[in-house]
């Protein structure tokens, strides 16, 4: 068994200098937001979808537009509207009246990296729509099924602010998401920094690509290989199960969780703690891998009750006290 460790150990060695490329090339456009760039290649590398939440202007649509170009990735962003329809994501059948044939017009969701921006805004159909197509991999216009190409990967943004006219994914829905981000503002020297270089009447944005879409491959059959240890496993299901039923490990916050995560919790935090230990070099996982990712991962799986709404306690509250409790391994 170590001997398998040490072996992929250093094939993911092998591939650190990728990863640090990625990471400076996205940052050769991004100022800061290491948070964010760190989360969207974890998204990336397991072949998963990530839900950003955060005020205008934070550089969003920058981040992922860049980490396409520097993956020589199909790039779309589709801007969601209450008048958007399903057809304007996944395409339809176009008549021919000349020759009296249908053919098919694809949508944009045919692309590797696919920006949702403010997916809330669009009404129900649209949003069920696109998270079919992220969870079947493949749409169907007309009574065909179209494959959707690899990589594929969708980020989708919710603005926090503004709350009039949209419609709010339902949980069943959210749930579908790997990873749910809060980002926040910059701080003050990268807001220097952002000023300095952005404060210019034609600001242009060029990368070079350090990648491909099948190197992207490799990296997810790579990332299978990482060793989790049954004590980590434990730890991942003991921090899923704290979150429904408290009271077996010694929480009194039974009374403000309405419904706690799903078994998608335990999947996503394993693979997302596997891809964390990847970014940092490591072919295997440790504790503070699980304890990284657990925020992202359980914040939009845990369902607060109205008593923890009026008591002001949020499922992050409350995932810090799973954390600070279930023992370490």
């Amino acid at each position: 068994m170590s001997e398998g460790i040490t072996a992929i150990n250093e094939k993911v060695r092998e591939q650190a200098e990728t990863i640090r490329r990625l990471r400076n090339a996205v940052h050769s456009v991004i100022i800061g937001q290491d948070y964010l760039v760190d989360r969207l290649l974890i998204g990336l590398i397991t072949n998963n979808h990530i839900l950003v939440e955060g005020v205008p202007g934070l550089a969003k649509t920058l981040s992922v537009r860049t980490l396409a170009a520097c993956v020589s990735a199909r790039f779309q962003r589709i801007q969601f509207t209450p008048d958007l329809l399903p057809a304007d994501i996944i395409g339809t059948l176009i008549y021919n009246p000349k020759e009296g044939t249908f053919t098919t017009r694809k949508g944009p969701i045919f692309s590797n990296i696919i920006l949702a921006d403010e997916i809330n805004r669009a009404p129900p159909k649209v949003q069920s729509a696109l998270l079919e197509a992220m969870q079947e991999r493949q749409v169907t216009i007309g009574g065909q099924t179209h494959p959707l190409p690899q990589p594929f990967m969708v980020m989708a943004t919710q603005n926090p602010i503004e709350q009039e006219g949209t419609y709010p994914l339902p949980e069943a829905q959210v749930d579908r998401f790997m990873l749910k981000l809060v980002v926040t503002y910059p701080s003050r020297q990268e807001e220097l920094r952002i000023l300095e270089e952005m404060a210019v009447t034609d600001k242009e944005f060029s990368v070079s690509p350090v990648a491909d879409p099948d190197l992207v491959l490799q990296l997810r059959t790579l990332l299978d290989h990482i060793y989790v240890d049954d004590k980590i496993k434990d730890y991942v299901l003991n921090i899923v199960f704290a979150t429904r039923q408290p009271e077996d490990f010694g929480l009194p916050i039974s009374q403000f969780i309405r419904y706690g995560a799903s078994p998608r919790a335990s999947i996503y935090l394993t693979l997302a703690a596997k891809a964390h230990a990847f970014l940092h070099g490591r072919g295997y996982v440790v504790p503070q891998d699980v304890k990284s990712m657990a925020h992202d991962v359980l914040r939009h799986r845990i369902l607060v009750s109205y008593e923890a709404e009026a008591e002001e306690v949020s499922s992050e509250h409350i995932i810090d006290r799973i954390l600070d409790t279930i023992p370490v391994p």
